[in-house]
């Protein structure tokens, strides 16, 4: 039976980090505030483009699975792919979805570091990992090192990949169709505005 959930993916250690700096930003900014009202006025502008830029590429990127396909949604764009338009799902440098629009790739999840990649162990360890994973997980009996669990890549590309190959052993893939000659694309552009406005503002304020 194929899911029917809708599943939207951010890694955890993303999300827990935006909220620390927030939680710090607003705790000392408070305490600015309360000693020197007037000086503390300066840095506003500062904190607020460091608290929305954080928040921006740590806890807004997400990858959504649904029944029509994945919504990749980073800091600048969202891209709507449905189903039927993805060919490939590697995980070189982040999850990235090959698809007949092109490649696109997930903010929410990069591939691990090679420090981390190299904890994991040999090609060995990389077969224990492979068990129970999706058919297109393992390549020559071995997994990349970003389709490792501990990995946002891993953990999102698990996902994607889950319901793809559910898609493709039902039948629902086969000579399937595009309804557009383009993803669609949905530029962020409220946020980019308020990011160029604070990055402005904390220059005019630095320099008078």
């Amino acid at each position: 039976m194929i899911s029917t959930d809708t599943i939207v993916y951010r890694p955890g250690f993303a999300r827990r980090l935006a909220v620390a700096v927030l939680v710090i930003a607003v705790i000392g900014l408070g305490s600015s505030l309360l000693t020197d009202f007037a000086a503390s006025l300066r840095f506003v502008p500062v904190i607020a483009l460091v608290v929305a830029a954080i928040w921006a590429a740590y806890f807004f990127p997400s990858v959504t699975i649904s029944p029509a396909g994945v919504t990749i949604r980073n800091i600048t764009r969202t891209i709507e792919l449905p189903w039927p338009a993805i060919q490939r799902i590697e995980t070189k440098y982040a999850l990235t979805l090959y698809t007949a629009y092109g490649s696109y790739s997930a903010w929410a999840a990069p591939a691990p570091g090679r420090a981390e990649i190299a904890r994991a162990g040999n090609a060995k360890v990389y077969r224990e990992h492979s068990a129970g994973l999706p058919q297109s997980t393992v390549v020559g009996g071995t997994i990349a090192g970003g389709d490792l669990l501990n990995s946002s890549s891993g953990q999102a590309a698990l996902l994607v990949r889950q319901r793809w190959e559910e898609l493709r052993e039902a039948g629902y893939l086969d000579n399937a169709r595009l309804e557009r000659a383009k993803p669609k694309i949905t530029w962020h552009w409220p946020l980019l505005a308020l990011l160029a406005a604070l990055a402005v503002a904390s220059v005019l304020v630095a320099l008078f």
